[in-house]
Parts: structure tokens; sequence; C-alpha cells
């Protein structure tokens, strides 16, 4: 799925495009500046776009920095000329421009022109984006799709009854004139269907994928969750450190239910665990409460992308790695919403009160005797 950003071209980019895309411009390479897309520099026509490739392209290719490169090609289709579309992310570029830029892409296209995009390419290393790296990518699209396990077992079972089928017919050549053909023709060899093959496909057999981002913990905060564990603490803050990449703490006050408001930052984004210590049914209770705060659009893109990613990795690290059971988990986008009552609803939730179907009303009361489809003699006014 495609994150949108909210990134958009600038004026001066789009007008940019309106003429490159079917005038003299070879390449355009786009950056984001400022939470938006701008022209990063651009290259006028030379010789044929192959031997103009490499010269062009790779110069301008930064090895810390992202960016987005459109090579324009000699071909055309019924919009123009066609273009070929490069995602640059090397591997030594941060992690949340790596993120940007990825959900950046599908905004770059659309504002460029699909319709003109003949092809796309990703790379982190240059190797990936030459002109031989770009050719493998062609060679590489054009051929077969591969093979699942089932259909690679079915053509291994056609393979081996040909041969024998060919053993066969220089056995006996007789048989071949009593069927009126060669025994090892496809024609006379009865396969076994796709469904009929078993291919066994267990857990391990495919990818595990992780979701989201890993950012690691640091000491201190990996020791207020163990402190909130055993209850020497009721309260822990922690923040992002967009630079380093890492889950830093903030700090460990002791803190009320009343005070819990104030504890929410009004510009930034931070992830809260709270001991909530009450009572319910009679019972004195202590559950975690993890509280995911986000103050809306006063927080960059930047900020807001990965604090959302890392949210489901921190949480699976304090439940599995430090065994810390959260009773709930909340979002919100202002601190006034933590209330003494907000708090015990998203702990102990409301239970949906029976809804009595709809009761038919009785009739009146006494009796109103049977009906008379057909009247009795005199009673329409003529004599029997």
């Amino acid at each position: 799925m495609t994150h949108q950003t909210g990134i958009h071209a600038t004026t001066e980019l789009r007008d940019f495009f309106a003429k490159a895309r079917n005038g003299s411009v070879r390449l355009i390479k786009v950056i984001i500046e400022e939470e938006q897309l701008v022209l990063g520099a651009h290259k006028e026509l030379a010789r044929r776009w192959d031997v103009d490739y490499d010269a062009f392209v790779l110069p301008l290719l930064d090895e810390q920095q992202p960016c987005y490169v459109l090579y324009r090609l000699d071909s055309q289709n019924a919009q123009g000329y066609e273009w070929l579309f490069i995602s640059w992310s090397p591997d030594n570029s941060p992690v949340r421009l790596k993120m940007l830029y990825a959900a950046t892409r599908a905004t770059v296209k659309k504002e460029f022109g699909g319709g003109h995009i003949k092809d796309e390419m990703f790379g982190t290393v240059k190797e990936d984006v030459s002109l031989s790296g770009y050719q493998k990518h062609v060679s590489s699209c054009s051929a077969p799709a591969p093979l699942t396990a089932a259909e690679q077992e079915l053509q291994q079972i056609r393979i081996n009854e040909g041969e024998v089928a060919q053993d066969a017919c220089s056995q006996d050549s007789s048989t071949e004139m009593m069927v009126g053909g060669c025994c090892c023709c496809p024609s006379l060899v009865e396969y076994p269907s796709p469904e009929e093959v078993k291919t066994e496909i267990s857990v391990e057999s495919k990818h595990q994928t992780l979701q989201g981002l890993a950012f690691p913990l640091q000491l201190d905060a990996q020791q207020a969750i163990q402190a909130l564990k055993q209850k020497k603490i009721n309260y822990i803050q922690l923040k992002l450190d967009l630079e380093r990449e890492t889950i830093d703490l903030v700090h460990t006050s002791p803190t009320d239910i009343s005070d819990l408001p104030k504890r929410i930052p009004q510009d930034s984004a931070r992830y809260h665990f709270f001991l909530y210590k009450h009572s319910h049914e009679g019972d004195y209770l202590e559950s975690v409460v993890f509280i995911y705060s986000m103050p809306g659009y006063k927080c960059s893109i930047k900020e807001r992308m990965l604090y959302s990613s890392c949210k489901s990795r921190l949480l699976d690290t304090v439940e599995q790695e430090f065994c810390l059971e959260i009773a709930k988990k909340i979002e919100i986008d202002d601190g006034a919403e933590l209330t003494a009552e907000f708090l015990y609803d998203e702990v102990h939730p409301k239970q949906h009160a029976f809804k009595q179907a709809f009761a038919k009303p009785k009739g009146p009361v006494g009796k109103r005797g049977q009906k008379r489809l057909i009247k009795g003699p005199g009673e329409n006014g003529e004599d029997s």
C-alpha cells in the first residue's frame, strides 16, 4: 500500500515538466526540499539516449541523498516521447529519507504524467541504474515468469514421463505401428493436472516479513520499562531521535491521573506508558496503558511517518522481550482527552445493553365474537 505524504510539486517544477515532456530536455532530477518537490538538475539533449545515459545519470546520484530521475528515451507513444523513471535510494541515506521518498514516488509520476513513463527502475547502488543495469532490467522483465513449486514439480513429471516413453519406443518399435503413432507423442501421454500435484508448503518455506521500523531502545529506556514492570515507577515518556534513529527516554516522573494531560506535549509526538491503578467491580487493578500522542499537523510529515511506523515494533518489543502486558493501547491528539472517566471506559468498555425485541400490542379486552361473512335470514330486509 502506498502512503500519501501530502508533498506536491512546486509551480516552477510543474511548468518545467510541461516544457520538457516533448522538448529538448534529456534528463530531469527531482528532489524534496522543505516538503515540496523541486527541480534538482536537468540536462539538454546531446546524442542518442544510450550514448548519453551513463554520462548524464550517474554523476547526478548522491551517495547519501535519495532522488528521482526522469530520463527521456528516443522512442515515442501516442502522448509523445517515452521516459524512464528512476527512484534512487542509496543504502547510506537515513531511513526517514528512504521512507519519505518511497511514499512520494507515486506523486512524482502523477505530476509528470504516467502516460509518458515507459519503464521504472529502483536502485540503491549505481550499478543498479547504470546502462548495463537498465539493459538487465529490460531482459528480466521480458523473461518468462518464474514457476511455482507445483508447476516445477509438474514440469519434472512431464520430463520424466517423456524419457520413459522414449525408452519404451526404442525397446519395442512394433507398438508404434499398433497405436498408429509414436508412444512418446504428447497426445498419447496423460499428465496430471496442477491440482493433482501435491506439494508440501509449510510456514517455514515462506519468507517472513516484518512490519514497521525497529529503532533501538536506549539503555535508560530499557531500564525504565523494566522498572515499570516491577512497579517501581508508574509512568514513562519516550521520544524518537530522528537524527540518530533511536528511541530515547524523556522522563519517568511520578504521575497521577490528574497529571496525565500535562504530560502530553502540544507540538511533538510521544509514546507514554502509564500504570493505571483503579478499582473495577470490587477488585483493585494495576493495568499498564500505552498512549500514543500525536498533535496532528503541528508535527512535520517526517515525524508523523516515523512515529506511526515505529509504534508497532516498539509494542512488540515491550510485550515479547520485556514480557510487559499492556491492557490498553490508546491514540490521542490532545492531552485534554485523558480524563479519569475516559481512561476507565477505555480499559473497561461498557457492554451494549440488550435491546428488547418489538412486542406486538395486545388486542382489546373482551370477546368480540366471530365475524360472519354471510348474513342470516331476514337480515337483508327480505322475507324468507
